[in-house]
């Protein structure tokens, strides 16, 4: 795992090339902090930089900017390539010598032997990496298929630009900070998360994962609205191929993915460095875990993070199922010190607006595992491949029931729920149980408060938009006019919902959210991070497999499970899904109150001119009152607040 960066210019001397790609590999060292390389070409001003985490050759032999064995091309990678061997030996049988053994020579060797285009059909990975090609003049941008890998361009003062996070290219921005992209932004405040192929800011892109950007480096000045990326890799080809040949039979489908997961976790469980595995407890992550520790003959270390409101606390279960696969278990109970410690971190780590709550147990979870390991194993993916997120049943089932209810009365319903507060809900649903003997629920009436909203919409599109948004109306809340980029515009909501829903968060979701916060947080303690069940193997996989075997009877991963119990018993996973939250809620009313009343101060907010800052009080007046539960919308509200004290 590395940091990559370059720039192409015009007239630049080899010492300002080199100074620049110093500048931008700086910025990049948490992302590697073993070695740094620089290389420049002062004919065509051109310099590429890589920060080196070393995990496949430690020697110097797999040192980068790294040339081919033929001289034409130079490259700085960012990755793994997990199925490296299976091609060494491949190009070995066509007449190829290696000096050494990394990832890094076979996919040159590759690229000399078969382009670019056979080269990334044949590589099973995650990567994001800079090709200089002598013979052409040209440089490409790759990422991989899912986009485990950030990479960033831009052009300033018509230079192109590019790297691994937005640090690099702030490095070496001339003329002031560029302006913020108001239609990112109110993306942004709707999901939490900026997507490709925004970025935070204008002139500044994010190459979108399964595509490559080809760059005629003689092409100067460069303009951003003149580069062109093509996909080599797209998701919505890959959901269609297997439609009228899907696999229904159970035991064919169970057999098919335990051997992809078995040979998927022994290649990316290769490395010349300690590795371990994330461990909290559910399905997804129980299933790496137990499949590695099948595969190895000493104890693996598995890693998870506790919260002492119990509510939110999944560590005992981890603890259970490391105790039964036999692992050698870590874990830390997060307190409030620990919260207030990582908080004013988070925009460092992110440096762009990103408003996953998740992101501060990640990141303690990877300070912990990088004490043990230099590589970790994470269960990310389950959700989106095999259909276990509960907003799917909760959608469909809302509009389903719905729909089946005259107009009128569903008005009148939803009426009578809004018409008392989610406060007054919650007091009547836990006097309720208190009565009846049984447990009080968590936000119940929040929680009746979205169902009536869902109850008066009639499609799929809306109702999942709906609970995927933190804020319902971004274009309120910002000043001036603004056009948000609508991501639900792909939305088949007249086809099967789970697969537009399925499609939809692997398309968006993943990226944008959820290997965002990975990425981050690992590279940002120097830990490099696998995702077993996002290998484009396992993905494709996926999409033959039929709905039915992904959600069965009202259980979700209905396959995946099955294959989990071969190797966790049933009773220690079954359980309500409780995902990877965090008490943001609590934080914000007590351990955070006084940081978040500082980045939503009156002032600020006026100062700033971004915001309805009438709008904003009102929201946290309600939270911090406990008549309403705005926690997600404040943290994302929060977030982007500081980031911008940071950085603009």
């Amino acid at each position: 795992m590395c940091g990559i960066s370059g720039l192409i210019g015009i007239g630049l001397t080899e010492p300002e090339l080199l100074l620049n790609g110093k500048k931008m590999s700086d910025a990049l060292t948490h992302r590697g902090p073993d070695s740094s390389g620089i290389w420049c070409d002062p004919n065509l001003s051109l310099v590429l930089a890589h920060r080196r985490l070393a995990i496949l050759d430690l020697s110097p032999l797999g040192h980068q900017p790294m040339e081919s064995a033929s001289n034409r091309f130079v490259i700085v990678f960012n990755g793994e390539i997990y199925n490296y061997k299976d091609i060494l030996d491949r190009l070995k049988k066509l007449g190829h010598s290696f000096r050494g053994h990394s990832d890094t020579e076979v996919l040159l060797a590759a690229i000399d032997e078969w382009g670019l285009d056979q080269t990334l059909s044949e590589c099973k990975g995650m990567f994001a990496f800079a090709l200089f090609d002598r013979l052409n003049s040209s440089l490409t941008l790759v990422r991989d298929r899912i986009g485990e890998k950030p990479l960033y361009y831009g052009v300033n003062n018509g230079r192109l630009i590019f790297g691994s996070e937005l640090k690099a290219l702030l490095a070496v921005i001339s003329g002031g900070k560029p302006d913020i992209d108001r239609s990112a932004l109110a993306s942004y405040l709707r999901y939490g998360y900026v997507s490709a192929p925004y970025s935070i800011y204008k002139d500044i892109k994010k190459l979108e994962p399964g595509s490559y950007l080809k760059i005629d480096v003689k092409a100067f000045p460069f303009h951003l609205d003149q580069l062109q990326t093509y996909q080599y890799w797209n998701l919505d080809s890959i959901s269609k191929s297997n439609v009228n040949a899907l696999v229904v039979d159970a035991r064919t489908a169970k057999t098919r993915l335990d051997n992809l997961l078995n040979q998927i976790i022994s290649e990316q469980s290769i490395a010349d460095v300690p590795l371990g595995a994330f461990l909290s407890g559910g399905i997804d992550s129980s299933v790496v875990a137990g499949v590695l520790q099948a595969q190895s003959n000493i104890a693996i270390d598995t890693f998870t993070i506790g919260f002492h409101e119990k509510a939110f606390d999944e560590a005992i279960h981890a603890r259970d199922v490391a105790k039964h696969i036999g692992s050698s278990h870590h874990e830390l109970y997060i307190n409030s010190s620990d919260t207030l410690n990582t908080v004013p971190l988070l925009a460092e780590l992110y440096d762009e607006p990103f408003s996953d709550a998740s992101q501060i147990p990640m990141f303690l979870v990877s300070k912990l595992a990088k004490q043990h390991v230099t590589v970790c194993l994470s269960g990310d993916g389950g959700d989106e491949l095999f259909g276990g997120y509960n907003r799917y049943l909760y959608t469909k089932n809302a509009i389903d029931r719905g729909n089946a209810i005259p107009g009128p009365i569903k008005y009148l319903l939803a009426k009578g729920i809004t018409g008392i507060s989610p406060q007054s809900w919650d007091h009547l649903y836990n006097r309720f149980n208190s009565l009846s003997g049984r447990k009080g629920g968590a936000n119940t009436g929040m929680k009746l408060h979205k169902l009536a909203a869902l109850m008066q919409m009639d499609n799929y599109a809306d109702a999942y938009k709906y609970l995927c948004s933190y804020w319902q109306s971004p274009a309120a809340l910002l000043t001036g006019s603004v056009n948000e980029p609508d991501l639900m515009s792909g939305f088949e909501c007249e086809g099967d919902f789970l697969t537009s829903a399925m499609l939809w968060d692997q398309k968006w979701y993943l990226p944008g959210d959820n290997l965002v916060k990975t990425d981050r947080a690992s590279m940002g303690v120097s830990l490099e991070m696998r995702v077993p069940l996002l290998d484009s193997r396992l993905i494709e996989f996926s999409w033959e497999v039929d709905n039915s075997l992904k959600i069965k009877d009202g259980v979700s991963k209905w396959i995946l499970r099955q294959v989990l119990y071969d190797y966790v018993p049933k009773s220690l996973i079954e359980r309500p899904k409780m995902g990877f939250s965090v008490p943001i809620s609590h934080w914000l009313r007590h351990e955070l109150k006084d940081w978040a009343e500082e980045l939503l101060e009156e002032n600020f907010l006026i100062s700033q001119n971004i915001f309805n800052h009438k709008m904003v009080a009102q929201v946290f007046r309600e939270h911090k009152a406990g008549s309403h539960d705005h926690g997600n919308k404040l943290w994302t509200m929060l977030m982007f607040q500081a980031w911008y004290k940071r950085n603009i």
